[in-house]
């Protein structure tokens, strides 16, 4: 059976070639990653304590629910899906979790992960082990605030996924989310690929795998987007927002 990478290991496994060995301040993702307002030596100190993982391939777990938790991992490539089995066995994703974002927060209150956490696409990460960096945020409270902001972004997340929303409605948020993260990335806000499954996008969502699809072909034929297998093209995101109630 395929075992969870551990992040809390990290730095026991193959590291990346040489490319991948790039200081956070000089990361493409720096901006994302690293907590607002650091000097350069409150910076290389913070460059200190990341360790860097080998590749991850699709299907392979960072983390398994019920794993102690050690660290926290920052995606630096790729795309991974957090899902829980629910009572009847069937599984329900939490998130999805694009490069710059931070994987493992959930775990603070109950000192073990609640979620699984799994590669979807060939994947990297920072990962930091969380002692070390409470031990930090002590005395660099930008690092602390960072930590704050990122949970209260997830918790938003969860409410409004949560909250009394049409298909459509959903739908069209979860396009304008994926548009908005992929633009902070520096990628296109107009057309990338969905690493994800019709089936993880509907769990997600709350919703049938056959009504995503449905809204999908929908959207496609009022020319909002265009739908190719993975790949996603916005066409008219005013359009878009005013489906998800943005406008």
């Amino acid at each position: 059976m395929e075992s969870s990478l551990r992040v809390a290991n990290i730095r026991d496994y193959r590291r990346e070639p040489s490319r991948s060995q790039v200081a956070c301040s000089r990361c493409a993702l720096g901006e994302l990653c690293l907590p607002r307002g650091l000097t350069p030596d409150e910076t290389e100190r913070f460059e200190q304590i990341v360790h860097r993982s080998r590749p991850i391939q699709p299907g392979e777990h960072l983390f398994r629910a019920g794993d102690e938790f050690r660290s926290v991992a920052s995606v630096r490539t790729g795309c991974f899906k957090s899902y829980v089995i629910d009572h009847e066995g069937q599984e329900q994703v939490l998130g999805f979790h694009l490069p710059g974002e931070i994987i493992g927060l959930d775990a603070i209150h109950s000192c073990k992960h609640v979620a699984n956490v799994v590669a979807l696409d060939t994947s990297a990460v920072c990962g930091l082990t969380f002692d070390t960096v409470t031990g930090m945020a002590r005395h660099m409270p930008e690092l602390q605030n960072e930590l704050f902001r990122v949970m209260s972004q997830r918790i938003s997340e969860l409410e409004t996924i949560a909250g009394d929303l049409s298909a459509d409605e959903r739908i069209a948020m979860f396009l304008l989310s994926l548009s908005e993260r992929f633009a902070r990335r520096g990628y296109s806000d107009k057309e990338f690929i969905l690493a994800m499954s019709r089936r993880d996008i509907a769990s997600y969502l709350r919703l049938a795998t056959e009504t995503v699809s449905r809204v999908l072909a929908r959207f496609q034929k009022a020319g909002v987007v265009k739908v190719d297998r993975k790949q996603v093209q916005i066409l008219d995101i005013q359009e878009l927002k005013v489906i998800a109630r943005k406008s």
